[in-house]
């Protein structure tokens, strides 16, 4: 259903949105300048997409009222049981909205959260719902420089700021850590990375593109050359031209037979054998979503790209990123699994 379709539904849910008004409120300055009056400690919290609803699980699992996506069974081993049993409601943004927005209404959010891409057509789209739910909707800039400093602003409107700090703490200092073992590895000896997606291997992110932006972060060269603004689709000739010495990926399909295809047969990182497989439950560690799961992964890639340099043990630190994002600490033969060792 449009948004468009749905504003004759939305009349007759005029009682409901009265009654959602909150009785504390205060004004909010969104990553698009937009002042937002927001519940003062929102209470049931909708996610607009995939990479909000990560962060609103890591800030406050108790304030969300459904998923965009229900977790798998695999998923729910590593969220609270609570949390995992909650409802798939669809999303707002990404590719092709699918929130019945009646629907939505019937679960009494008093928030939506959007953490992301900051374009016009994403603040346009939150004008949108917000006028025609009242609603009221904040969009927080999601590219992954900002990652400490959205993690507080979004705590902030959640009304959790202590829980902020502790996560955007961990943060920096991931992103530190980064640059510390940057700075041991001349540019010459940088890998030059090819993320592969799907079974086939052939979608990619370009340079630039928030799929890809943690392989950057990770001071690798992205060989894949296309528009920066989202997904490309490579050929096998393209690939062998751009000659990448790693292959990442979130397909272990892909991965377990990508020696075995032809046309990947002289592709210098299948030739030498660095060809990985990115975990991603309950989220990836890539992206799928890009959001704050990727600083779990900038630890993975520490390790892949740079062993003789990456700092701690990996296994623990894992452990560490669950139980402090995830709310549940795995055991040995679950991180085993995890990182397929």
């Amino acid at each position: 259903m449009t948004l468009g379709q749905t504003a004759r539904g939305l009349f007759a849910v005029t009682a409901l949105l009265l009654s959602l008004v909150p009785a504390v409120a205060r004004d909010f300055t969104d990553a698009t300048g937009r002042t937002v009056t927001i519940p003062d400690d929102p209470a049931r919290v909708f996610a607009a997409g995939p990479p909000a609803a990560v962060l609103l699980y890591a800030l406050a699992p108790d304030k969300m009222i459904g998923w965009s996506r229900a977790p798998s069974d695999a998923d729910k081993a590593f969220l609270t049981p609570e949390t995992a049993a909650l409802p798939e409601l669809g999303r707002l943004t990404g590719r092709g909205g699918t929130v019945n927005l009646e629907v939505l209404l019937t679960h009494k959010p008093d928030l939506i959260l959007d953490f992301g891409t900051v374009t016009d057509s994403y603040r346009d789209l939150a004008r949108q719902v917000q006028e025609q739910t009242g609603i009221p909707y904040v969009l927080v800039d999601g590219s992954f420089a900002n990652t400490p400093a959205a993690i507080r602003q979004m705590a902030d409107a959640l009304g959790v700021a202590p829980r902020g700090e502790e996560l955007a703490s961990y943060a920096e200092e991931t992103l530190a850590m980064v640059d510390r073992v940057l700075a041991q590895v001349p540019d010459d000896a940088r890998p030059h990375v090819y993320l592969a997606r799907g079974p086939e291997g052939l979608e990619s992110a370009a340079k630039g593109a928030i799929n890809a932006e943690i392989i950057e972060r990770a001071g690798a060269v992205n060989v894949a050359e296309g528009p920066a603004n989202g997904l490309i689709t490579a050929s096998p000739e393209q690939i062998l031209t751009w000659a990448p010495d790693t292959i990442v990926t979130i397909d272990r399909t892909f991965a377990q037979g990508v020696a075995a295809m032809p046309a990947w047969a002289h592709v210098p990182a299948v030739e030498q054998g660095r060809v990985f497989v990115a975990p991603g439950t309950p989220f990836g560690f890539i992206d799928a979503p890009p959001s704050v799961n990727r600083l779990v992964g900038l630890h993975w890639l520490m390790h892949r790209f740079y062993p003789d340099h990456a700092e701690g043990d990996l296994d623990a630190e894992v452990a560490r990123f669950y139980g402090l994002f995830y709310h549940v600490t795995p055991d040995e033969a679950a991180i085993a699994g995890l990182l397929g060792d």
